[in-house]
């Protein structure tokens, strides 16, 4: 499985519940992505200074992910979820990270 993970911040005055609805509407609208979750730091407690919020996105193979990508550049339903998700984040905030499990399969 390869998991896509995202760190992020809100920005100022965004609500968490409007942010966790626009999101999960967005991922919802990815058919490669077999699962996801939106998290988010508990108490502050971290060892680095990385996001609040954490998005893990999986993906069976990495033509999954990259056809989720082309999906979201290339297409008007997904690009405009794409773009009102940018409106909640602070984009100097972001983080991303791609694992994959181990051993591989």
């Amino acid at each position: 499985m390869n998991v896509y993970t995202i760190y992020a911040e809100l920005k100022e005055g965004v609500k968490p519940k409007d942010f966790v609805e626009g999101m999960s509407a967005f991922l919802d609208s990815l058919s490669q992505c077999e699962r996801y979750r939106i998290t988010r730091m508990k108490l502050g407690f971290r060892s680095r200074n990385i996001g609040e919020w954490r998005i893990d996105m999986e993906f069976a193979t990495m033509q999954d992910l990259d056809d989720a990508m082309d999906r979201v550049l290339y297409n008007k339903d997904t690009i405009s979820k794409h773009i009102h998700f940018e409106q909640f984040v602070d984009a100097d905030s972001l983080d991303h990270f791609l694992y994959r499990d181990y051993p591989d399969a």
